[in-house]
């Protein structure tokens, strides 16, 4: 019995490291927003792995040992990566800046696997209406793009002002 809880141990932690490695070789942009694709690829991999954590055990204490293994594993990583960056850049990566007044890196895009589309989405959900008026977009460690514009400037100036207004008031 013990052998087998710790063999369902040693199976979960090896997924868990899978699953990190494959999604760091394929591209932190896709964990921001999942398309149809995305999903179903997720879900079929969540499928397809559990045989592999639990092997034959099909029981309810093998299903919970499984549980506790990634739950305990991504305690340990996530303290870990806390307290050393060099690890948390190998797990997690780094920003990357896509865009740098106005023009875009295509470089950077090719690196990260970006599409013009997907930028130009980030940018509309900013509110800035054209890839011209960017100041900065990075992609984000945890997959969402950052823009910064003239417009978030503006907003931000008016924001302050405001808020000295409200200030003053009270």
């Amino acid at each position: 019995m013990a052998i087998e809880v710790l063999e369902i141990i040693a199976r979960s932690v090896a997924v868990y490291v899978f699953i990190i490695l494959a999604i760091r070789l394929f591209g932190k942009h896709e964990l921001s927003q999942l398309s149809v694709i995305d999903l179903v690829l997720i879900l079929l991999i969540s499928n397809s792995v559990q045989n592999a954590m639990v092997g034959n055990n099909t029981s309810l204490l093998g299903g919970l040992v499984a549980a506790a293994s990634l739950f305990a594993v991504n305690y340990l990583l996530k303290r870990f990566s806390f307290r050393s960056k060099k690890l948390s850049e190998v797990i997690q990566g780094h920003p990357v800046m896509v865009v740098y007044g106005g023009k875009i890196l295509q470089h950077r895009l090719k690196e990260t696997g970006l599409t013009l589309d997907e930028l130009e989405a980030a940018a509309r959900e900013h509110g800035v209406a054209s890839i011209d008026n960017v100041d900065l977009a990075v992609l984000e460690v945890d997959g969402n793009i950052s823009i910064l514009s003239d417009e978030f400037q503006k907003r931000s100036v008016r924001r302050r002002k405001a808020h000295k207004i409200i200030t003053k008031q009270n």
